[in-house]
This record gives structure tokens, sequence and C-alpha cells, in this order.
């Protein structure tokens, strides 16, 4: 008897060795043939904006170096989160990915108490495309100069001074969120749909000030419409160079920026993650996707799929700490 019960564990450890090995074999010939059909990237926002605009460019020159089309797939919803948790719960076979961004990976999991997905558990970070830092604009006829003059302002006058984004939880808001933190000041944020309306009002002088894309806003201040106080990055945009960064401007550690990359569902085969990660960087090198990225403001950040996971835990630890301090909640 016990070496019947013997002989039938030894056959089913040997029937699970072959599955297994059969399903290591098949998952290794996919890697080696992928892609064998079109991939689907996911925007988890309408088209038109600065994410479509960017997964195109990308997609685009992608396509070519893999032999299959890059199709752009638009899925907005409360904040870009709703697309994001369903791309997490796809098959990860490599011919669905995301584009992610700061919203979602880092500030959206924070904002949304069901976000339903965890940034560095749900996905495998296939790379980063770029960086697109904000601009500090005012209204010519708000009474200061300079970001110094500003701080100064509004610890002399707390609550007073209004700031307008592009919605809550937007690269915008959060950037005045950190603004308040570092400097221990107090500011009214005035949230709109969108950046056109956050501009419109702030050309009326409806509102003070705003942390806008720099393409956006760049144009008003060459025309004296605007005044510029400061670039939210390290180093100075190459659209706006007479513009000086935060820190020149007396501030540093006020960095904001919509960093964007591409993720797939956690599990895609690592020999998949490599193929896209190379042509992603293949394609950043190119002067025509690098000047296309320039004009979204954006400078391009090749690197590793580690570097990337390495960055979606430094911006969701940073970003997560200064939503919960503005205590900003949507349901």
């Amino acid at each position: 008897m016990r070496r019947l019960q013997r002989s039938r564990a030894v056959l089913v450890a040997l029937t699970l060795f072959s599955a297994l090995a059969l399903w290591a074999s098949n998952l290794r010939a996919s890697a080696d043939d992928y892609p064998t059909r079109p991939i689907t990237l996911v925007v988890p926002f309408p088209p038109g904006g600065s994410t479509s605009i960017v997964a195109r460019i990308v997609a685009d020159k992608m396509s070519e170096a893999l032999g299959q089309q890059i199709v752009v797939d638009n899925r907005a919803g409360a904040g870009g989160t709703v697309a994001t948790r369903q791309v997490a719960k796809m098959a990860p076979d490599g011919y669905t990915i995301l584009l992610a961004y700061t919203g979602t990976l880092a500030t959206g999991p924070s904002l949304y108490p069901d976000a339903g997905y965890d940034p560095r558990k749900d996905f495998a970070p296939i790379g980063l495309i770029g960086a697109a830092p904000t601009l500090l604009v005012a209204y010519p006829g708000f009474p200061v100069h300079s970001l110094k003059e500003l701080i100064a302002l509004a610890k002399e006058k707390p609550s007073t001074i209004n700031y307008s984004s592009a919605g809550i939880g937007t690269v915008g808001h959060i950037a005045g969120e950190l603004l308040s933190t570092l400097t221990d000041i107090k500011l009214v944020h005035i949230p709109y749909k969108g950046t056109g309306p956050s501009l419109t009002d702030l050309l009326g002088g409806h509102v003070s000030m705003s942390f806008t894309p720099i393409p956006a806003a760049i144009g008003h201040v060459h025309s004296g419409a605007l005044r510029a106080l400061a670039v939210t990055a390290t180093k100075r945009s190459e659209l706006a160079p007479e513009i000086p960064t935060s820190a020149e401007a007396g501030l540093p550690g006020l960095e904001a920026a919509l960093r964007y990359g591409l993720v797939a569902p956690a599990g895609t085969a690592a020999p998949i993650i490599a193929r896209l990660n190379k042509e992603l960087n293949a394609a950043l090198a190119t002067a025509r996707v690098r000047e296309q990225l320039a004009a979204e403001g954006a400078e391009p950040l090749p690197g590793t799929p580690e570097d990337y996971a390495a960055d979606i835990d430094r911006e969701e630890t940073k970003w997560s700490k200064v939503v919960k301090a503005s205590g900003a909640k949507l349901e």
C-alpha cells in the first residue's frame, strides 16, 4: 500500500514537473516571438491631452521597430484610476500596456480611497518616457514679481492668495500644496476642469496665480499677459530658458513634474519587458521623438525597468505625503 502511495506521489510530481516545463517552454517561445499581433496602449484620459500626445509620440516610433502596431486606446474616468485599475487586472502577456504618469501612480492611490491598485505591486515597469515640469505664473496685476515676494506676501496675509489648477490631484494642484508645505504658508486652491478654463480665469484676473504646463502658458508670458515666477524643475526648460528654476528663485525642493512612463500588468515575462524597454529607449534616442517631447515641455528620461520602479517608489512616497497633508480626497 505504501509502495503504491509513493508511486502515485512520484507520478503526480512528474506530471506537475512536466506541466511546469511545458509552461516555461511556451513562455520562452512566446517571449521570443513577441509581438505577433498589435499591442494596445491604454491612455487613462480622453484624447487630445498631453498624456495622449506623449503616448502617440512613443507608440508611433516603437511600432516601427516592433513590426506591429501599437494602438492607443483612450479610457477616461476618475482621474485615470479606472483604466489603470483595469490594466492591472489584464493578462500579463505584453499585449496590453499602460501610459502611466504622476497622477495615476503617485497621487491617485492617496486621493481615491478605492483606487483598486498598488502602484508598486500591480505593475511591471517598462521604462520612463520623460518629465514635464510646471510653470508658476501670475496675473500681471498680482503684486509679486518673484517667488520670494510671493512667499513673503503669503506669510503676511495667510489664506488670502488663491491659485488655479487643472483639477484636484493634478500636478498643478499638488505643486501648490508642496509650496505650502515647504514654506509653511496657506494658499487657497481653486480647481478647474482642465488647463484651458484655469488659464482663462487667470488671464482674466479672477485668480492670482497658477501652476500650469509650460507649453500652455509660455506664449502668454512672452506677450506680457502673464508673469512667470519659476519653473518647478532642477534645471531650466528649453521652452523657457530665461525663467529661473524654483531653486534659483530661492526655494530648493519645489520640484513638481508630470512624469510619464510605460508599465505592463505584473507578471509580464521579463524578456517581453526587456524588448519593450529596448524599443522605448531607442525611440527616445531619436531626434524626432526628442523634438516632439520638447514641444510638450518634456525632457526624455531613458533608463531601465529597475530605474522606473525606483522612480515610481520615490514619487508615490513624496506625493502621498503631500496629498495627505493637504487633506484632499476624491470619492
